[in-house]
């Protein structure tokens, strides 16, 4: 008998849990893409500065991956979960509190931790809540509300900073609680009255007890270090690190460059830039699995890759229009490289598959080193020579495809028979 329907049904509170968690994720990790410009004005921050921001958030990311594993295995999902909204709220109150450029990074560094966290608990949850069979679905389903929210963060942003709506009671009250000329700051004290509300919604919900698979378990000091040892893991830590780094160093920078170069408004055509960008990657990374039903994996990432190399030289060398293509465009095709180097790197090994997935996931910390890298050298030369330097991990991810060697290659679809 199929017991796993029922089980399905039982946990539909999880699995909406579960899937507002990682909106909330996306929402408050990509909306630094549109507020970039807002920040560097109001701090009077230099590129470098400004480029730190985004590194104190992703450095946070990649220094908790591993950690964060230990301490699944070691505490409940209740009291992390808890743990990480209560300390979320705390620190974008703290921040709404006094709007500081050093309380604003300890902000950014303590959210980055949390998500860490967050990340680490929730696929286990999503497998158990759904059911094995229909895990696939699900995660599939998890990376379109990710998607989603990203596309969505910059809209509320909008909402909060536009001067048209002063007739809008909730957005005057909001930007009533933070200073007049720092209207973006209230963007947190929404983040914080979400963060308190999942608070204390997972404290009231009762949880199925969740038992990891192999992949899933942080596994011991031992196992890292045999990883460690093998160059195919450095290397495909590196490939994560510079996805993430290439990612984030276009988002980042999107609505600096169009204004620097183009005269374009950060708060109107910027933000909806940024906004297609994630939208653009959502859309990719549906196709990217309907192209990976006929195409080895490797192919599909050179082919994305040069592509994507492309799209960015047209969109820094271009018109404004050719720009406002170009950026999303970049979005459509990187989309599908994360999923592909994960899974050649996870193909890759016979064991360990746990330890790996801790080591790749702070790769993360790319978003904090290479969107960094183009806020300094843009301060040494300009910003468009240092968002050329996102050619470099492009070329690195390029590699992957040709030197990639899975012990099992993705399975596709034969069109015609031999």
């Amino acid at each position: 008998m199929d017991i796993s329907k029922p089980k399905t049904k039982r946990y539909v509170h999880i699995i909406a849990l579960v899937m507002i968690v990682f909106f909330v994720i996306s929402f408050i990790t990509n909306i630094l893409n549109s507020i970039i410009v807002d920040v560097k004005d109001s701090f009077d921050l230099s590129l470098t500065l400004t480029g730190l921001l985004p590194f104190t958030f992703f450095i946070a990311y990649g220094i908790m991956s591993i950690p964060a594993g230990f301490l699944s295995e070691r505490y409940g999902e209740r009291s992390l979960l808890s743990i990480s909204f209560l300390v979320m709220g705390l620190a974008s109150l703290g921040f709404a509190i006094f709007p500081q450029y050093a309380v604003f990074s300890v902000t950014l560094f303590v959210l980055g931790c949390c998500m860490a966290v967050l990340q680490v608990i929730i696929n286990p949850m999503l497998r158990v809540a759904g059911g094995e069979e229909h895990f696939a679905f699900n995660s599939v389903l998890a990376q379109l509300v990710f998607g989603a929210a990203s596309f969505l963060s910059p809209y509320l942003y909008k909402y909060l900073v536009s001067k048209d709506n002063t007739d809008d009671t909730i957005a005057e009250m909001l930007r009533g609680w933070v200073p007049k000329e720092l209207p973006w700051v209230s963007l947190y004290i929404v983040f914080a009255a979400i963060s308190f509300l999942l608070f204390v919604y997972v404290f009231l919900t009762k949880y199925p007890r969740f038992e990891k698979t192999e992949e899933e378990r942080a596994g011991d000091k031992g196992s890292y270090w045999d990883l460690l040892k093998n160059k195919w893991t450095l290397l495909y830590f590196l490939g994560i690190f510079c996805y993430v780094g290439t990612e984030q160093g276009v988002g980042n920078w999107i609505s600096q460059f169009l204004n620097q170069y183009h005269g374009l408004d950060p708060q109107t055509i910027g933000a909806d830039t940024v906004s297609y960008f994630w939208a653009m990657l959502t859309v990719g990374c549906l196709l990217g699995l309907l192209l990976l039903r006929f195409m080895d994996s490797r192919k599909l990432l050179i082919l994305t890759t040069a592509i994507t190399m492309l799209c960015l030289i047209l969109a820094l060398t271009g018109t404004a229009q050719l720009a406002l293509i170009g950026f999303p465009a970049v979005g459509f095709f990187i989309s599908v490289m994360y999923s592909i180097i994960f899974s050649l790197a996870l193909n890759s090994v016979k064991e360990h598959h746990g330890s790996l997935s801790g080591i790749l996931c702070t790769g993360i910390a790319g978003g904090a080193v290479i969107p960094f890298i183009v806020g300094g050298l843009g301060e040494l030369m300009s910003l468009k020579s240092g968002m050329f330097f996102l050619l470099v991990p492009l070329a690195f991810i390029l590699t992957i495809g040709f030197w990639a060697k899975p012990l099992v290659n993705n399975k596709t679809i034969r069109l015609k028979k031999d």
